[in-house]
């Protein structure tokens, strides 16, 4: 069994949650958000708990039980406090411009790059190189975060590209400030790992 699956999820306040003919719908203050419940896992919601249980002992149920544990969770979390990724690019004449509905990509190419930016996701311009993108959606947002890197991924020996950050809590404690947020910079990880021992260091 599972051990994400046998979690019990607490609703927030101002969160309703209801769930219909193997669909849940969650709402909250951000927004609402739904999702289709995979046949073989029951979801049920009692005083303000949420359960994820299984159907069968099913290899393949073993792992949806967690999975659809953890998609409740993300659920609950966006429409309350919603999530956040940044993108900074890197090289000479690189830029983000945000117009409207659509993102262009200035990234050494003999022409512009355009992305339309889908319907519930907020783009930021922090600068001319930084954008911060939001929404409720947890997936939506991550899978628009690869596709603006998927224009120009980072090579591996001048950093020149899109790098990706991101402020999941999960990683609050390797955070570094972007654009006035905490936010993760996942390429310098062991980077900040070592500030992070030198600091205890002198403190000590």
């Amino acid at each position: 069994m599972s051990r994400i699956g046998k979690r019990i999820l607490t609703i927030p306040e101002g969160v309703n949650v209801e769930i219909k003919e193997q669909k849940i719908t969650v709402k909250g203050p951000k927004g609402e958000l739904s999702m289709n419940i995979d046949s073989s896992i029951e979801v049920s919601v009692n005083d303000g708990k949420i359960t994820v249980n299984k159907l069968n002992n099913l290899k393949q149920t073993d792992k949806m039980h967690g999975t659809v544990n953890a998609l409740i969770k993300n659920m609950l979390d966006g429409v309350t406090v919603g999530y956040t990724k940044g993108l900074e690019i890197i090289g000479v004449g690189y830029r983000f411009t945000v117009k409207g509905n659509t993102l262009t990509i200035q990234d050494g190419k003999s022409h512009l790059d355009e992305i339309e930016i889908p319907e519930g996701i907020e783009v930021k311009a922090i600068s001319n190189t930084e954008i911060e993108l939001s929404g409720i959606d947890k997936c939506a947002l991550g899978q628009f975060a690869a596709e603006i890197r998927e224009f120009r991924k980072p090579e591996p020996y001048k950093g020149k590209g899109c790098l990706l950050y991101t402020s999941d809590a999960a990683d609050e404690e390797d955070s570094v400030d972007f654009g006035g947020r905490g936010v993760i910079k996942k390429k310098n990880k062991k980077k900040n790992e070592a500030v992070r021992s030198t600091k205890i260091m002198n403190t000590s």
